[in-house]
């Protein structure tokens, strides 16, 4: 199956020259492009790309900003005319970072790139279909350096985002494990954990307290007293969760 890419770009002439140099990648299929951040999130959002590509400096807001702005990024290769933004492009977790005009050669690295984690999380998810979501009881091993543990999830609490790296916080042990929030999700019982925002998720069962936040959101305080915001789009969900 192709994998559905869009290209976010404030220049035509790049979204057609990109275009061009993708014609060579027959498994990657352009759905659709956006000249500005607005426009890109609105078509990420309904067409629900694996990868895009996407340039830096546009009107308005910039590409990071358009990030900022998902509640689920797609894979992300960057796309621009300036070099100084590279390092906070990978602090993103980019999977690549193009400099205009983009070199074939450079462009077969980024998708063989593609290739590799997409072919890793659709071994992920085919295994996960068979094991159906993990429960409150089941344990897992979590291992950082040359620290390993044994847990349950029901004494995880907190899920953190932290580049290509989850943080996982139970006890007073916070290790981080070569996950995205994304893959994590797929797996986890949606009754018991919350994609909180962007970079969170959360153990509703370790809720300590409940408070309205800036901008329609929600501020929630877990036990082992970490204070998560509960993003505007879903405090609606977990409103809905949460009542009778």
């Amino acid at each position: 199956m192709p994998l559905k890419a869009i290209i976010v770009d404030d220049e035509r002439l790049a979204r057609t020259e990109l275009k061009k140099l993708l014609q060579a990648y027959p498994d990657i299929d352009i759905v659709d492009e956006a000249a500005n951040a607005d426009e890109g999130v609105e078509k990420i959002e309904s067409q629900n790309p694996d990868i895009i590509f996407l340039d830096i400096q546009m009107p308005g807001k910039t590409g990071f900003d358009m990030l900022s702005d998902l509640e689920k990024a797609p894979h992300v290769i960057f796309t621009t005319a300036y070099d100084e933004y590279a390092l906070k492009a990978f602090e993103v977790n980019a999977l690549d970072y193009l400099l205009k005009p983009i070199e074939p050669k450079r462009l077969a690295d980024a998708v063989h790139k593609l290739n590799d984690e997409i072919s890793k999380e659709r071994i992920g998810i085919s295994g996960n279909n068979n094991r159906g979501p993990l429960t409150e009881i089941d344990q897992v091993f979590v291992k950082d350096g040359e620290r390993c543990w044994f847990v349950k999830l029901n004494e995880i609490r907190l899920f953190e985002s932290v580049g290509n790296y989850a943080k996982v916080f139970f006890g007073n042990n916070k290790p981080l494990i070569l996950k995205s929030l994304n893959s994590l999700e797929e797996r986890l019982d949606d009754r018991v954990f919350f994609r909180a925002n962007r970079k969170h998720i959360i153990n509703l069962r370790w809720i300590e307290k409940i408070e309205p936040y800036f901008n329609g959101g929600l501020l929630v305080e877990l036990k082992g007293g970490e204070k998560i915001e509960v993003s505007r789009r879903q405090t609606v969900k977990f409103k809905e969760m949460m009542s009778f």
